[in-house]
C-alpha cells in the first residue's frame, strides 16, 4: 500500500463519525473493494484495529502509538508544518536526511521522521541513543529570511516549542537548559540540534533536530547516562502517544515561528527565560578554552548566555557545556 493511499485511508476512517463502507471508501479512493479489504489488511498489520461489519463497513477502534505520516496527519492544525512528511523506520540520522531533502528543495515546514535512528548525533558530535519505537526523532525543514548569524535563536526558539507541546501533552513542566536540552527534574529528556545550509551573507535552509525521549522505559538506558537522563513515560507515569506530542510541537514551533518572523527575538527571548532551568543559579561553563563559574544571568537579545563570575565580570557564552551543581 503506497503511503498515500495509507494516509488517506486513515484520514477517512478517523474523520468518519460512524462506518465507511467498502464501496464508499473504494470510490473516494479510486480503487476496487478488493485493494480496500487489502488496504484495511495492512492497516491491522500496523497495529490498527479495524472492525468490519457486513452491510456497515469499516471503522477504526483503536490505534498503535506509531509515528506514520497519516496518523500525525490526523488533526494537525497547522498552516505548513508536517504537511510534508519523510517518515522512515529506521535512518542513520534524522538530521543527515534532511540535509537532503533540503538541497533537493522541498518546502518550508517538512519533517523526516524515524522510528529509530542507528547513528543519531547530538552536538559536539555526540552519539544520541535512540531505540526503536520509543521515542520521537525528528528534523525540521525552515527557510527563514534572517542573516546567518540570527540562526543560533531557532534552537531557543525549539526549544520553547517542545516545552509549550510537552506541557499540553503530558502536565510536565520541562526547563530549557542553554542551548539546547530540556530537563525534567533535573535529568535530560530532549536534545536538539541546528545545523546550517548558508552561504556567507544568507540561509539557504536551517534544519532543526528534536530527539525526544518519550516511552523509553527506565531500564532501557545505557548505564553511562542513567542517572542524568529520562523520559517523559517514566516522569508521567503512563504511556505517551507519540504522534499526538509530534502533532502540539509543530503547531506550537508554528506558531512561534510565525510570531519571530514579524516581530523577532524579543518575545521569543521571554518565553525561553521563562523556562529557563539556569537563570540565577550557579553554573559551571565548559567551554574549549576552560572552565567558568558564576551565575546565569540571562540571555542577550542574539541568544548568548550571560554568567556573571565571582569577581562581577560578566562573561558572553557562545558555545559550552553548562553544568548545574546540585549543591547551588
Amino acid at each position: 500500500m503506497s503511503s498515500t493511499t495509507r494516509e488517506r485511508l486513515i484520514s477517512l476512517l478517523s474523520e468518519s463519525d460512524g462506518y465507511l463502507s467498502g464501496q464508499k471508501l473504494s470510490q473516494i479512493i479510486g480503487c476496487s473493494r478488493t485493494a480496500v479489504w487489502k488496504h484495511i489488511e495492512e492497516l491491522r498489520k500496523e497495529g490498527y484495529v479495524v472492525e468490519a461489519v457486513q452491510k456497515k463497513g469499516y471503522r477504526i477502534i483503536e490505534r498503535p502509538n506509531n509515528l506514520n505520516p497519516g496518523e500525525i496527519k490526523h488533526q494537525l492544525k497547522t498552516e505548513k508544518f508536517g504537511h510534508t512528511i519523510y517518515y522512515e523506520s529506521q535512518v542513520t540520522s534524522t538530521q543527515e536526511l534532511a540535509h537532503k531533502h533540503a538541497l533537493d528543495g522541498t518546502e518550508e515546514g517538512s519533517i523526516v521522521i524515524a522510528d529509530e535512528q542507528v547513528s543519531g548525533k547530538g552536538r559536539l558530535g555526540r552519539a544520541w541513543h535512540s531505540p526503536k519505537g520509543s521515542g520521537i526523532w525528528m528534523s525540521i525543514i525552515l527557510r527563514p529570511n534572517i542573516p546567518p548569524q540570527k540562526s543560533p535563536q531557532l534552537t531557543l526558539l525549539a526549544a520553547v516549542s517542545v516545552v509549550q507541546g510537552i506541557e499540553e501533552v503530558t502536565g510536565l513542566n520541562g526547563q530549557i537548559k542553554w542551548p539546547n536540552d530540556i530537563l525534567i527534574d533535573g535529568k535530560k529528556v530532549v536534545g536538539i540540534l541546528t545545523e546550517l545550509q548558508a552561504e556567507a551573507d544568507r540561509i539557504n535552509s536551517v534544519i532543526v533536530g528534536i530527539g525526544i525521549n518519550v516511552n523509553t522505559p527506565r531500564e532501557a538506558f545505557p548505564e553511562e547516562i542513567a542517572n542524568t537522563a529520562t523520559s517523559l513515560k517514566v516522569e508521567a507515569g503512563e504511556e505517551i502517544e507519540r504522534a499526538k506530542l509530534v502533532r502540539a510541537i509543530l503547531e506550537k514551533m508554528e506558531k512561534l515561528y510565525l510570531l519571530y518572523l514579524e516581530h523577532g527575538f524579543a518575545p521569543i527571548k521571554l518565553l525561553w527565560e521563562g523556562s529557563a532551568a539556569s537563570l540565577g543559579k550557579r553554573v559551571r561553563v565548559r567551554t574549549i578554552t576552560g572552565v567558568l563559574f558564576g551565575r546565569a544571568q540571562g540571555i542577550t537579545e542574539e541568544g548568548v548566555l550571560l554568567v556573571e563570575d565571582d569577581e562581577g565580570t560578566v562573561h558572553r557564552v557562545y558555545s559550552a557545556d553548562i553544568e548545574l551543581p546540585h549543591n547551588t
